[in-house]
């Protein structure tokens, strides 16, 4: 083998740094966010006032909440598809770019119709 051999660049990190994004936000942030908010009046630890409809609205959409919104929603889509994209590669169903193209590509749509979706419900 020579040694200028020429290495071919790969997306792979892009895909599985969106995978592991999404798996942090599944498996840490829903689950703390739902304890929080479900138990978190009854504990005494979050006031009625917090949980007003017109605090919620203000907060969500701040650019800060629509950031932790489009977390929420996005890293879990990817998370989802880069598993199914894999799970099908081993399956051996996905060889070629298509089925990449199909699975992250869908991803995409979906986070922008769901971000869309969720910004014209204002």
């Amino acid at each position: 083998m020579s040694l200028t051999k020429r290495f071919q660049r790969s997306d792979e990190p892009i895909w599985w740094s969106l995978f592991s994004a999404g798996g942090v936000c599944v498996a840490m942030l829903i689950p703390a966010l739902i304890v929080l908010l479900v138990f978190g009046p009854s504990l005494g630890l979050l006031s009625p006032d917090t949980l007003s409809y017109q605090r919620i609205s203000t907060l969500l959409y701040h650019p800060l909440g629509l950031m932790f919104i489009g977390a929420v929603i996005i890293l879990p889509l990817f998370h989802a598809m880069h598993r199914i994209h894999h799970g099908l590669h081993d399956l051996q169903w996905a060889h070629s770019a298509l089925a990449k193209w199909l699975c992250y590509g869908s991803a995409l749509l979906l986070s922008f119709l769901a971000l869309s979706l969720w910004l014209l419900g204002r």
